[in-house]
Protein backbone atom coordinates (compact mmCIF):
# COMPACT_ATOMS: atom_id res chain seq x y z
CA UNK A 1 0.00 0.00 0.00
CA UNK A 2 2.86 2.71 -0.71
CA UNK A 3 2.07 5.59 -3.26
CA UNK A 4 3.76 8.49 -4.61
CA UNK A 5 3.22 10.71 -2.25
CA UNK A 6 3.24 14.60 -2.40
CA UNK A 7 0.90 17.31 -2.11
CA UNK A 8 0.66 20.70 -0.12
CA UNK A 9 -2.33 21.92 1.85
CA UNK A 10 -2.63 25.03 0.03
CA UNK A 11 -5.49 25.80 -1.69
CA UNK A 12 -5.41 27.53 -5.51
CA UNK A 13 -4.62 31.26 -4.80
CA UNK A 14 -3.51 32.79 -7.43
CA UNK A 15 -5.04 30.67 -10.04
CA UNK A 16 -8.13 32.12 -12.21
CA UNK A 17 -10.57 30.58 -14.30
CA UNK A 18 -8.61 31.76 -17.02
CA UNK A 19 -5.48 29.82 -15.89
CA UNK A 20 -7.47 26.43 -15.47
CA UNK A 21 -8.54 26.77 -18.98
CA UNK A 22 -5.21 27.95 -20.38
CA UNK A 23 -3.74 24.44 -18.89
CA UNK A 24 -6.58 22.47 -20.40
CA UNK A 25 -6.23 24.06 -24.15
CA UNK A 26 -2.01 23.15 -23.55
CA UNK A 27 -2.48 19.09 -22.91
CA UNK A 28 -3.12 16.13 -24.62
CA UNK A 29 -4.77 14.68 -21.37
CA UNK A 30 -8.48 15.69 -19.63
CA UNK A 31 -8.42 18.15 -17.45
CA UNK A 32 -11.19 17.70 -14.70
CA UNK A 33 -12.24 20.32 -12.54
CA UNK A 34 -14.77 18.92 -9.60
CA UNK A 35 -18.58 17.93 -10.64
CA UNK A 36 -17.36 16.63 -14.38
CA UNK A 37 -17.20 12.58 -14.69
CA UNK A 38 -14.23 10.90 -13.83
CA UNK A 39 -12.96 13.72 -11.24
CA UNK A 40 -13.89 11.40 -8.27
CA UNK A 41 -11.85 8.59 -9.88
CA UNK A 42 -8.67 10.81 -10.03
CA UNK A 43 -9.11 12.81 -6.67
CA UNK A 44 -10.55 10.28 -3.98
CA UNK A 45 -8.06 9.52 -1.05
CA UNK A 46 -7.15 5.51 -0.83
CA UNK A 47 -7.30 5.85 2.73
CA UNK A 48 -10.89 7.64 3.77
CA UNK A 49 -9.76 9.55 6.83
CA UNK A 50 -8.60 12.33 4.01
CA UNK A 51 -11.80 12.57 2.18
CA UNK A 52 -11.75 16.28 2.90
CA UNK A 53 -9.11 16.89 0.54
CA UNK A 54 -10.44 17.69 -2.60
CA UNK A 55 -8.60 19.31 -5.71
CA UNK A 56 -9.20 22.02 -7.75
CA UNK A 57 -8.10 20.16 -10.51
CA UNK A 58 -7.25 17.26 -11.88
CA UNK A 59 -4.85 16.31 -14.91
CA UNK A 60 -4.99 12.85 -16.19
CA UNK A 61 -1.60 13.03 -18.26
CA UNK A 62 -1.63 11.74 -21.55
CA UNK A 63 2.49 12.03 -21.89
CA UNK A 64 5.59 13.02 -20.68
CA UNK A 65 4.61 16.81 -22.29
CA UNK A 66 1.94 17.13 -20.64
CA UNK A 67 3.72 16.59 -17.37
CA UNK A 68 6.30 18.96 -17.84
CA UNK A 69 3.43 21.42 -18.76
CA UNK A 70 1.47 20.93 -15.77
CA UNK A 71 4.92 21.16 -13.54
CA UNK A 72 5.68 25.21 -15.33
CA UNK A 73 2.32 25.93 -15.26
CA UNK A 74 2.19 25.29 -11.56
CA UNK A 75 5.24 26.75 -11.25
CA UNK A 76 4.10 30.62 -12.73
CA UNK A 77 0.35 30.28 -11.09
CA UNK A 78 1.27 29.38 -7.70
CA UNK A 79 -1.60 26.27 -7.45
CA UNK A 80 0.15 23.17 -5.52
CA UNK A 81 0.81 20.06 -7.85
CA UNK A 82 0.85 16.63 -6.51
CA UNK A 83 1.65 13.33 -8.59
CA UNK A 84 -0.28 10.59 -8.51
CA UNK A 85 0.47 7.28 -9.33
CA UNK A 86 -1.37 4.26 -7.81
CA UNK A 87 -2.69 6.59 -4.97
CA UNK A 88 -2.02 4.95 -2.22
CA UNK A 89 -0.46 7.20 0.03
CA UNK A 90 -1.51 6.13 3.54
CA UNK A 91 -0.81 9.89 4.80
CA UNK A 92 -3.63 11.10 2.26
CA UNK A 93 -0.38 12.64 0.42
CA UNK A 94 -1.55 12.07 -3.39
CA UNK A 95 -4.55 14.03 -3.14
CA UNK A 96 -4.19 17.75 -2.36
CA UNK A 97 -6.05 20.83 -2.57
CA UNK A 98 -4.67 21.99 -6.05
CA UNK A 99 -3.85 20.08 -8.95
CA UNK A 100 -3.72 16.38 -8.77
CA UNK A 101 -1.17 15.12 -11.76
CA UNK A 102 -2.64 11.43 -12.43
CA UNK A 103 0.01 9.55 -14.15
CA UNK A 104 -1.70 6.48 -14.95
CA UNK A 105 -1.20 7.06 -18.50
CA UNK A 106 2.04 6.80 -18.03
CA UNK A 107 1.68 3.65 -17.18
CA UNK A 108 4.04 1.13 -19.89
CA UNK A 109 6.41 -1.62 -19.07
CA UNK A 110 8.77 -2.88 -21.22
CA UNK A 111 11.38 -6.01 -20.35
CA UNK A 112 14.67 -6.44 -22.18
CA UNK A 113 14.85 -10.59 -21.25
CA UNK A 114 18.47 -10.65 -22.51
CA UNK A 115 19.59 -8.08 -19.66
CA UNK A 116 16.92 -8.10 -17.22
CA UNK A 117 16.22 -4.50 -16.79
CA UNK A 118 12.68 -3.61 -16.70
CA UNK A 119 11.48 -0.12 -17.59
CA UNK A 120 8.27 1.41 -16.34
CA UNK A 121 6.31 4.42 -16.79
CA UNK A 122 5.59 6.64 -13.37
CA UNK A 123 2.62 5.51 -13.46
CA UNK A 124 2.71 2.03 -13.83
CA UNK A 125 0.83 -0.56 -11.31
CA UNK A 126 2.20 -3.61 -9.73
CA UNK A 127 0.15 -6.23 -11.31
CA UNK A 128 0.88 -4.68 -14.66
CA UNK A 129 4.98 -5.11 -14.04
CA UNK A 130 4.25 -8.84 -12.80
CA UNK A 131 2.23 -9.40 -15.94
CA UNK A 132 5.16 -8.01 -18.15
CA UNK A 133 7.99 -9.63 -16.10
CA UNK A 134 6.40 -13.25 -15.80
CA UNK A 135 7.10 -14.68 -19.51
CA UNK A 136 10.96 -13.97 -19.00
CA UNK A 137 10.52 -16.08 -15.02
CA UNK A 138 12.74 -12.86 -13.80
CA UNK A 139 11.33 -10.89 -11.11
CA UNK A 140 12.35 -7.49 -8.56
CA UNK A 141 10.91 -6.70 -5.31
CA UNK A 142 7.44 -5.63 -5.49
CA UNK A 143 4.87 -5.12 -3.25
CA UNK A 144 1.69 -7.18 -2.47
CA UNK A 145 -1.03 -5.20 -3.67
CA UNK A 146 -1.81 -4.96 -7.61
CA UNK A 147 -3.11 -1.65 -7.91
CA UNK A 148 0.05 -0.13 -5.86
CA UNK A 149 2.04 2.30 -7.88
CA UNK A 150 5.76 1.10 -8.76
CA UNK A 151 6.78 4.76 -8.09
CA UNK A 152 5.85 5.32 -4.75
CA UNK A 153 6.77 2.12 -3.85
CA UNK A 154 10.89 2.43 -5.38
CA UNK A 155 10.90 6.35 -4.14
CA UNK A 156 10.14 5.41 -0.33
CA UNK A 157 12.67 2.59 -0.03
CA UNK A 158 10.13 -0.76 -1.06
CA UNK A 159 9.71 -3.92 0.68
CA UNK A 160 8.74 -7.23 -0.53
CA UNK A 161 8.74 -10.35 0.46
CA UNK A 162 11.48 -11.41 -1.94
CA UNK A 163 13.51 -8.59 -0.04
CA UNK A 164 15.55 -10.53 2.13
CA UNK A 165 16.95 -11.53 -0.70
CA UNK A 166 16.66 -9.55 -3.67
CA UNK A 167 16.63 -5.91 -1.26
CA UNK A 168 14.54 -3.40 -1.39
CA UNK A 169 12.75 -2.33 -4.51
CA UNK A 170 15.17 0.88 -4.49
CA UNK A 171 18.26 -1.23 -4.23
CA UNK A 172 17.49 -2.91 -7.85
CA UNK A 173 16.38 0.59 -9.45
CA UNK A 174 19.52 1.66 -11.53
CA UNK A 175 17.80 4.61 -13.48
CA UNK A 176 15.33 6.93 -13.41
CA UNK A 177 13.57 10.04 -15.04
CA UNK A 178 12.32 12.95 -13.44
CA UNK A 179 10.84 16.27 -14.34
CA UNK A 180 12.26 18.83 -12.10
CA UNK A 181 10.41 22.18 -10.58
CA UNK A 182 11.81 24.14 -13.66
CA UNK A 183 9.79 21.51 -16.06
CA UNK A 184 13.33 20.41 -17.22
CA UNK A 185 13.60 16.53 -17.32
CA UNK A 186 16.31 15.12 -15.65
CA UNK A 187 18.03 11.32 -16.45
CA UNK A 188 19.22 10.06 -12.89
CA UNK A 189 21.89 6.89 -12.35
CA UNK A 190 24.90 5.81 -11.19
CA UNK A 191 26.81 8.36 -13.53
CA UNK A 192 24.18 11.31 -14.27
CA UNK A 193 22.59 13.48 -11.37
CA UNK A 194 24.77 11.29 -8.70
CA UNK A 195 22.81 12.95 -5.59
CA UNK A 196 19.59 13.28 -7.20
CA UNK A 197 19.41 9.06 -7.82
CA UNK A 198 20.84 8.84 -4.18
CA UNK A 199 17.53 11.11 -3.17
CA UNK A 200 15.26 9.06 -5.17
CA UNK A 201 16.33 5.84 -3.62
CA UNK A 202 14.29 6.10 -0.48
CA UNK A 203 13.51 9.67 -0.21
CA UNK A 204 10.37 9.37 -0.85
CA UNK A 205 8.11 10.66 -4.17
CA UNK A 206 6.64 14.26 -4.74
CA UNK A 207 9.75 15.73 -2.91
CA UNK A 208 12.29 16.49 -5.86
CA UNK A 209 9.91 16.52 -8.84
CA UNK A 210 7.88 14.31 -10.98
CA UNK A 211 9.26 10.33 -12.07
CA UNK A 212 7.94 9.98 -15.27
CA UNK A 213 9.67 6.92 -15.77
CA UNK A 214 11.77 3.99 -14.04
CA UNK A 215 15.10 0.77 -15.05
CA UNK A 216 15.14 -1.74 -12.45
CA UNK A 217 17.06 -4.71 -12.62
CA UNK A 218 15.36 -7.67 -12.64
CA UNK A 219 16.52 -11.37 -11.91
CA UNK A 220 15.40 -14.64 -13.02
CA UNK A 221 13.28 -16.70 -10.30
CA UNK A 222 12.25 -20.12 -9.87
CA UNK A 223 9.52 -22.00 -7.63
CA UNK A 224 8.52 -20.91 -4.54
CA UNK A 225 6.81 -22.41 -1.64
CA UNK A 226 4.29 -20.41 0.83
CA UNK A 227 2.97 -21.06 4.42
CA UNK A 228 0.00 -19.19 6.07
CA UNK A 229 -0.66 -20.61 9.84
CA UNK A 230 -3.39 -19.21 12.00
CA UNK A 231 -3.39 -19.88 15.75
CA UNK A 232 -5.78 -18.78 18.52
CA UNK A 233 -5.06 -15.71 21.02
CA UNK A 234 -4.03 -17.77 23.94
CA UNK A 235 -0.98 -18.94 21.81
CA UNK A 236 0.00 -15.53 20.88
CA UNK A 237 2.54 -14.99 23.58
CA UNK A 238 5.03 -18.20 23.05
CA UNK A 239 4.07 -18.05 18.89
CA UNK A 240 5.51 -14.76 19.15
CA UNK A 241 8.47 -15.65 20.86
CA UNK A 242 9.78 -18.66 18.47
CA UNK A 243 8.39 -17.22 15.70
CA UNK A 244 10.60 -13.63 15.79
CA UNK A 245 14.31 -15.97 16.27
CA UNK A 246 12.66 -18.32 13.26
CA UNK A 247 12.45 -14.86 10.92
CA UNK A 248 15.91 -13.93 12.64
CA UNK A 249 17.93 -16.94 11.74
CA UNK A 250 16.31 -18.14 8.30
CA UNK A 251 18.23 -17.81 5.37
CA UNK A 252 17.71 -14.68 3.18
CA UNK A 253 15.32 -17.34 0.79
CA UNK A 254 12.56 -17.08 3.14
CA UNK A 255 10.51 -14.53 4.37
CA UNK A 256 7.67 -13.87 7.01
CA UNK A 257 4.80 -11.60 8.24
CA UNK A 258 3.85 -12.25 11.79
CA UNK A 259 0.58 -10.50 13.31
CA UNK A 260 -2.00 -10.41 16.07
CA UNK A 261 -5.12 -8.88 14.98
CA UNK A 262 -8.51 -8.99 15.97
CA UNK A 263 -11.92 -7.17 14.17
CA UNK A 264 -15.12 -5.98 16.07
CA UNK A 265 -17.24 -9.11 18.01
CA UNK A 266 -13.94 -11.15 17.62
CA UNK A 267 -11.21 -12.22 19.70
CA UNK A 268 -6.99 -12.11 18.44
CA UNK A 269 -5.81 -14.45 15.76
CA UNK A 270 -2.47 -14.97 15.45
CA UNK A 271 -1.03 -15.48 11.75
CA UNK A 272 2.07 -16.35 9.97
CA UNK A 273 2.17 -16.05 6.25
CA UNK A 274 4.97 -15.62 4.19
CA UNK A 275 7.16 -17.06 0.87
CA UNK A 276 10.10 -19.73 0.93
CA UNK A 277 12.71 -19.04 -2.52
CA UNK A 278 12.74 -22.85 -2.29
CA UNK A 279 10.63 -26.05 -2.18
CA UNK A 280 8.11 -27.17 0.56
CA UNK A 281 9.96 -29.92 2.58
CA UNK A 282 12.86 -27.26 3.16
CA UNK A 283 10.03 -24.70 4.05
CA UNK A 284 8.50 -27.09 6.61
CA UNK A 285 11.90 -27.99 7.77
CA UNK A 286 12.27 -24.01 8.61
CA UNK A 287 9.05 -23.95 10.52
CA UNK A 288 9.17 -26.64 12.71
CA UNK A 289 9.84 -25.23 15.96
CA UNK A 290 7.10 -22.97 15.23
CA UNK A 291 4.51 -25.61 14.64
CA UNK A 292 6.13 -27.59 17.61
CA UNK A 293 5.36 -24.95 19.82
CA UNK A 294 1.64 -24.46 19.53
CA UNK A 295 -0.42 -26.36 16.83
CA UNK A 296 -1.60 -24.08 14.65
CA UNK A 297 -5.66 -24.25 13.81
CA UNK A 298 -5.15 -23.52 9.79
CA UNK A 299 -1.79 -24.85 8.22
CA UNK A 300 -1.40 -24.45 4.51
CA UNK A 301 2.33 -25.35 3.58
CA UNK A 302 2.42 -25.91 -0.61
CA UNK A 303 4.73 -25.49 -3.49
CA UNK A 304 3.94 -23.31 -6.21
CA UNK A 305 5.16 -21.09 -9.29
CA UNK A 306 6.55 -18.11 -7.83
CA UNK A 307 3.52 -16.41 -10.02
CA UNK A 308 1.44 -18.58 -7.87
CA UNK A 309 2.92 -17.63 -4.66
CA UNK A 310 3.03 -13.29 -5.31
CA UNK A 311 -1.78 -14.43 -5.77
CA UNK A 312 -1.50 -16.04 -2.65
CA UNK A 313 0.49 -13.29 -0.87
CA UNK A 314 -1.54 -10.77 -2.14
CA UNK A 315 -3.85 -8.17 0.00
CA UNK A 316 -5.91 -5.45 -0.49
CA UNK A 317 -7.07 -3.34 2.44
CA UNK A 318 -10.54 -3.12 2.82
CA UNK A 319 -12.42 0.39 2.20
CA UNK A 320 -12.83 2.91 4.77
CA UNK A 321 -10.38 4.84 6.74
CA UNK A 322 -7.40 3.66 8.65
CA UNK A 323 -4.47 4.90 10.72
CA UNK A 324 -0.99 3.30 10.84
CA UNK A 325 1.98 3.39 12.79
CA UNK A 326 5.55 1.71 12.73
CA UNK A 327 8.88 0.86 14.27
CA UNK A 328 11.96 -0.60 13.64
CA UNK A 329 13.19 -3.45 15.43
CA UNK A 330 16.68 -4.12 15.07
CA UNK A 331 15.95 -7.45 18.20
CA UNK A 332 13.28 -9.76 18.55
CA UNK A 333 10.48 -7.99 20.98
CA UNK A 334 10.72 -9.51 24.00
CA UNK A 335 8.05 -11.04 25.88
CA UNK A 336 7.32 -7.82 27.93
CA UNK A 337 6.95 -5.98 24.66
CA UNK A 338 4.47 -9.07 22.85
CA UNK A 339 2.80 -9.22 26.03
CA UNK A 340 1.65 -5.19 26.73
CA UNK A 341 0.59 -5.38 22.92
CA UNK A 342 -1.60 -8.09 23.35
CA UNK A 343 -3.25 -6.74 26.24
CA UNK A 344 -3.66 -3.14 24.14
CA UNK A 345 -5.19 -5.48 21.45
CA UNK A 346 -7.47 -6.28 23.84
CA UNK A 347 -8.41 -2.88 24.87
CA UNK A 348 -9.36 -1.51 21.10
CA UNK A 349 -12.37 0.82 21.22
CA UNK A 350 -13.79 -1.09 17.67
CA UNK A 351 -14.98 0.57 14.58
CA UNK A 352 -16.86 0.27 11.55
CA UNK A 353 -14.19 -1.12 8.90
CA UNK A 354 -13.74 -4.63 8.68
CA UNK A 355 -9.78 -4.66 8.43
CA UNK A 356 -10.51 -3.79 12.46
CA UNK A 357 -6.50 -3.63 14.40
CA UNK A 358 -3.33 -4.94 14.61
CA UNK A 359 0.24 -5.74 14.95
CA UNK A 360 2.17 -7.47 12.28
CA UNK A 361 6.10 -7.61 12.22
CA UNK A 362 7.77 -8.17 8.81
CA UNK A 363 10.80 -9.86 8.60
CA UNK A 364 13.86 -7.94 7.43
CA UNK A 365 17.60 -8.22 7.47
CA UNK A 366 19.15 -10.59 4.80
CA UNK A 367 20.56 -8.35 1.98
CA UNK A 368 18.37 -5.18 3.12
CA UNK A 369 20.75 -4.76 5.99
CA UNK A 370 23.79 -5.57 3.26
CA UNK A 371 23.74 -2.13 1.79
CA UNK A 372 25.36 0.87 3.71
CA UNK A 373 23.09 3.08 5.62
CA UNK A 374 24.22 6.15 3.42
CA UNK A 375 24.63 4.61 0.35
CA UNK A 376 21.00 5.13 -0.66
CA UNK A 377 18.62 7.83 0.82
CA UNK A 378 17.31 4.52 2.63
CA UNK A 379 18.62 4.70 6.13
CA UNK A 380 17.00 1.62 8.57
CA UNK A 381 19.49 -1.25 7.34
CA UNK A 382 19.96 -2.45 10.59
CA UNK A 383 16.61 -3.41 11.26
CA UNK A 384 15.36 -7.10 10.93
CA UNK A 385 11.93 -6.54 12.10
CA UNK A 386 9.13 -3.43 10.49
CA UNK A 387 6.89 -3.49 13.30
CA UNK A 388 3.60 -2.07 11.84
CA UNK A 389 -0.19 -1.28 14.01
CA UNK A 390 -2.94 -0.23 12.47
CA UNK A 391 -6.85 0.65 13.00
CA UNK A 392 -9.49 1.20 10.83
CA UNK A 393 -12.96 2.64 11.53
CA UNK A 394 -15.77 3.13 9.29
CA UNK A 395 -17.14 6.18 7.48
CA UNK A 396 -20.05 6.34 10.00
CA UNK A 397 -18.38 5.94 12.67
CA UNK A 398 -18.84 9.15 15.33
CA UNK A 399 -15.77 11.59 15.87
CA UNK A 400 -15.66 10.48 19.55
CA UNK A 401 -14.93 7.14 18.61
CA UNK A 402 -12.79 8.27 15.82
CA UNK A 403 -10.42 9.83 18.28
CA UNK A 404 -10.75 6.68 20.94
CA UNK A 405 -8.77 4.55 17.80
CA UNK A 406 -6.20 6.88 17.29
CA UNK A 407 -5.16 7.51 20.78
CA UNK A 408 -5.58 4.28 21.23
CA UNK A 409 -3.03 3.82 18.25
CA UNK A 410 -0.35 6.46 20.07
CA UNK A 411 -0.70 4.69 23.22
CA UNK A 412 0.36 1.39 21.65
CA UNK A 413 2.68 2.63 19.22
CA UNK A 414 3.89 4.45 22.44
CA UNK A 415 4.29 1.12 24.66
CA UNK A 416 6.75 -0.66 22.39
CA UNK A 417 9.14 2.27 21.84
CA UNK A 418 11.52 0.96 24.43
CA UNK A 419 12.38 -2.19 21.93
CA UNK A 420 12.36 -0.39 18.69
CA UNK A 421 15.83 1.91 16.57
CA UNK A 422 12.86 5.00 16.75
CA UNK A 423 12.83 4.84 13.05
CA UNK A 424 9.66 4.69 10.96
CA UNK A 425 9.23 3.57 7.28
CA UNK A 426 8.23 6.49 5.56
CA UNK A 427 5.85 4.28 2.71
CA UNK A 428 3.78 3.94 5.94
CA UNK A 429 3.13 7.35 5.95
CA UNK A 430 2.30 8.08 9.53
CA UNK A 431 1.14 11.94 9.62
CA UNK A 432 0.91 12.03 13.77
CA UNK A 433 4.39 11.34 13.50
CA UNK A 434 6.10 14.11 15.60
CA UNK A 435 9.30 14.00 14.59
CA UNK A 436 9.34 12.16 10.91
CA UNK A 437 12.61 13.97 9.49
CA UNK A 438 14.52 12.10 12.01
CA UNK A 439 12.14 8.76 12.05
CA UNK A 440 11.92 8.26 8.70
CA UNK A 441 15.35 9.45 6.97
CA UNK A 442 17.88 9.43 10.41
CA UNK A 443 21.48 10.50 9.67
CA UNK A 444 20.21 10.79 5.67
CA UNK A 445 18.38 13.86 6.00
CA UNK A 446 20.75 16.76 5.97
CA UNK A 447 21.50 15.60 2.48
CA UNK A 448 18.10 15.15 1.64
CA UNK A 449 17.38 18.71 2.47
CA UNK A 450 20.79 19.95 0.23
CA UNK A 451 19.38 17.85 -2.91
CA UNK A 452 15.54 19.73 -2.31
CA UNK A 453 17.32 23.09 -2.08
CA UNK A 454 18.96 22.52 -5.44
CA UNK A 455 16.41 20.80 -7.83
CA UNK A 456 13.07 22.65 -6.19
CA UNK A 457 14.82 26.17 -4.46
CA UNK A 458 10.79 27.65 -4.46
CA UNK A 459 9.51 24.33 -2.79
CA UNK A 460 6.98 24.13 -5.83
CA UNK A 461 6.70 19.88 -4.77
CA UNK A 462 5.58 20.33 -0.93
CA UNK A 463 3.58 18.71 1.83
CA UNK A 464 3.12 18.37 5.41
CA UNK A 465 5.81 16.01 5.84
CA UNK A 466 7.90 16.87 2.49
CA UNK A 467 11.27 17.45 2.23
CA UNK A 468 12.29 21.11 3.82
CA UNK A 469 8.72 21.26 4.99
Amino acid sequence: MAAVAGGGAGGSAGASEADWGRLAKSVTGRLLRPGDAGFQDGSAPFNRRYTRTVPTGVLNAADVADVRQAVRWARETGVPIVPRGGGHSYGGYSVNSGLVLNLQALGSVTVDGSTGLVVTGGGALTEAVYTAVAPHQAVFPLGNGATVGVAGLALGGGSAATSRALGLTADTMVRTEIITADGESLVCDAEHNTDLFWACRGGGGGNFGVNVSFTFQAVPIADVSTFLLLWEGPDALKVFEVAQEVMRRAPDAFSARLGASRSAGTGITVSAIGLHLGPSAELRELLDPLLAVARPFREDIADRTFWEGKDYLAHETSAGAFAVRTHFAAEPLPPQAVATALEQLDRWPGGGNPDGCGMALFGWGGAINRVDPGSTAFPHRDAHYLVSLDTSWGEQDSPALVEANLRWLTDLHDSLTPWTTGGSYLNFADPDLADWRTAYYGANYDRLLAVKRRVDPDGLFTFPQGIGA
